[in-house]
């Protein structure tokens, strides 16, 4: 029986959802997150929070012993790949030691599961429709330390009959329905920039490049609402805890978007005049990429909620508005 998790990351956009759905499922959470991304206003108001980073060790496994930690769920990571590009010894430090010095303090502990936010970066650019065993290939510093960090899981876990469940997301988009939670930093995240800019008097819409080998000459995309992606968290959780084994799963909806029919859906919610402004493409961005996702499906009941453009969009921007309000 899960009973007591600790979330890495909980005071973040992803963390702050994952929380919701396990605490909506009478888990006892524990968070722990550094808040140098992280938000006040996210943290769950239901959960112990300590304000800590990853790669303070003695510290984590203190707190996984005091409170049986059975489950971890890890977050925590440095996660813009252009930000990648420039500080890559930043993200070895948060993204590979800190998930060694993790998954090193729960060993010899209560913990019995870990559930880490891999990505899709991980895969070789140009393959279009990736299953779990495409080729890995990473393109971006981000991808590259995302893959060593997935291998120091499994090296872990095998040695110390630890469940495991890597989860390689693809592009996470949206906010809660309840409006409560949502995206704050502004770090490149395309609906969460076009939803600031569908705001204003006169929206610009940027997309980086538009020369590329897809059918509109922008990336395509596997879009994903952030609170499917929570669900499949507890449901994978709870499914390694029961059957007693670890798995790497791809999770996206299976459909490719196009950077411009994003910006399309978005201009149906201006009635001004708007700018879409064409700037080179970024270094390390993947052309196109969708999940093939039988194994999720098989491995878990869910149907996702959210799979349709227009939701994503507008979950987005009901969280915009709601954020200029409190301000």
């Amino acid at each position: 029986m899960i009973k007591n998790i600790l979330i890495t990351g909980g005071a973040g956009y992803i963390g702050s959802h994952v929380s919701e759905v396990l605490i909506k499922n009478k888990k006892k959470l524990f968070i722990i997150d550094d808040m140098s991304t992280g938000h006040k206003r996210l943290i769950n108001k239901n959960a112990k929070f300590y304000k800590i980073n990853i790669n303070e060790k003695k510290k984590i496994r203190s707190i996984i012993i005091k409170n049986k930690i059975d489950s971890v769920i890890h977050l925590a990571a440095s996660l813009v790949i252009g930000k990648g590009e420039k500080h890559p010894k930043q993200y070895y430090k948060n993204n590979v030691l800190g998930t060694e010095n993790l998954i090193s303090a729960c060993i010899g502990t209560t913990v019995k599961n870990f559930i880490f936010s891999s990505t899709a970066a991980v895969y070789k650019d140009g393959l279009y429709k990736v299953t779990e065993k495409s080729k890995l290939k990473p393109k971006s510093v981000y991808g590259k330390t995302k893959l060593k960090a997935e291998k120091i899981i499994i090296n872990y876990s095998k040695k110390n009959r630890i469940n495991y469940g890597i989860l390689r997301y693809f592009n996470i988009v949206g906010s809660s329905p309840n409006g409560q939670i949502g995206l704050i930093n502004k770090d490149d995240h395309l609906f969460k920039n076009f939803s600031i800019q569908t705001l204003k008097k006169n929206p610009i819409f940027k997309i980086y490049g538009s020369k590329y080998n897809t059918k509109d000459g922008t990336c395509v995309r596997d879009f994903i609402h952030v609170s499917d992606i929570a669900e499949i968290h507890n449901k994978v959780l709870e499914q390694i805890d029961k059957k007693s084994i670890s798995k790497i799963l791809n999770c996206g909806y299976g459909k490719g978007i196009s950077v411009k029919q994003v910006v399309s859906e978005f201009k149906k919610y201006t009635n001004k005049k708007y700018k879409i402004i064409d700037t080179p493409s970024r270094k390390g961005d993947l052309i196109k990429i969708i999940a093939l996702t039988n194994s999720l499906n098989k491995f878990i009941k869910w149907k996702p909620k959210f799979n349709n453009l227009k939701a994503m969009v507008k979950s987005s921007l009901n969280w915009e508005k709601s954020l200029i309000n409190h301000n």
